[in-house]
């Protein structure tokens, strides 16, 4: 996703991707109305989104605005408006409108859909190739370990030794399967997450964050946390993109918004795309800033994941089996 690198991606595999985000994932039926939104950057699978929800209703709409400059950053109030009015959304843009108050006001109104942030036509393609069913019986698993728990540590040979405490939250399900009223879903998918009420500890990034993308092999992004805040955090270009939340809404901006387990067993290593990567079965993946749309209470512009090769995790003091590709 942070690669420059051009997408070897045929258009019939681009229509097959789209058909199952529509179809297996959104189960979009014929009286059914849809918006795609998108920017000019990912034109191209909004395009192709747009065609396969053609294919089942004809109450279909695009809408392409240019891209925002953070990832939970707001969008234009028209998109917002027509994500509220819509029965379904879909949107593959540049930065995240997951955790966003527009995203949260459609599924409030009971609009269900998938945001796809980041998303490329070769991770579009790869991440939807996917068993959504398998993907879901894997978040049922972990959920069942974690929910409840009062305290999870996660501990890595390269130096996380972080623990978090949920206190009473809810663990939540990314199973990619979209068909309540409401629902809401990252494509690709799969992945078990909370917003923790407070965490202490290290936690040492050595997999995929941006801006940086797909880690070097011996790069580690190191970050300190201590009562629900990052206090420090080593690498200056991440350091610059909180400090500049930070100016709107101070220390929320460090806030310790999230803790995820990855459940996609069909993704087999990481490729660089926090989209795909914090999906991969047997990572887990921290963020920093937004928690309010995912059960937290914070509203901060930003939401910055950083992947986890490798971990384990303990729930209430006894490691758990993580999924496995």
């Amino acid at each position: 996703m942070d690669s420059d690198e051009p997408d070897a991606v045929t258009p019939e595999e681009l229509e097959a991707a789209a058909r199952t985000a529509v179809g297996q994932c959104l189960g979009i039926e014929a009286d059914e109305s849809v918006v795609v939104i998108t920017d000019d950057e990912r034109r191209t699978i909004g395009e192709a989104l747009y065609a396969a929800a053609g294919e089942r209703t004809e109450d279909v709409s695009i809408l392409r605005y240019p891209p925002g400059d953070q990832h939970g950053a707001e969008p234009p109030a028209p998109v917002a408006a027509a994500m509220s009015a819509a029965d379904v959304f879909l949107a593959p843009t540049t930065k995240s409108l997951s955790h966003t108050r527009a995203r949260g006001a459609a599924c409030e109104k009971g609009a269900r859909g998938a945001t796809l942030p980041g998303i490329t036509e070769s991770v579009f393609t790869t991440g939807l190739d996917a068993d959504y069913e398998a993907i879901a019986e894997a978040c049922a698993a972990v959920h069942e370990r974690v929910a409840g728990a009062e305290t999870i540590r996660i501990t890595t040979a390269a130096g996380t030794d972080l623990t978090v405490e949920p206190g009473g939250r809810e663990w939540q399900t990314d199973t990619g399967i979209v068909r309540e009223p409401g629902a809401f879903s990252n494509l690709p998918a799969g992945e078990v997450f909370v917003s923790p009420v407070t965490a202490s500890g290290t936690y040492v990034v050595d997999g995929t964050m941006r801006p940086h993308g797909l880690l070097d092999p011996d790069e580690r992004l190191v970050f300190e946390v201590e009562d629900g805040y990052v206090t420090s955090i080593s690498d200056p270009a991440i350091r610059d993109q909180v400090e500049a939340g930070a100016e709107s809404v101070g220390r929320d901006a460090y806030n310790l918004a999230e803790l995820g387990i990855g459940t996609n067993v069909g993704v087999e290593q990481l490729v660089g795309s926090v989209l795909l990567d914090e999906k991969a079965a047997g990572t887990v993946h921290v963020a920093i800033g937004d928690d309010a749309s995912i059960g937290g209470d914070v509203e901060a512009p930003l939401h910055l994941d950083g992947i986890i090769r490798d971990p384990t995790v303990y729930v209430d003091g006894e490691a758990m089996d993580l999924p496995s590709a």
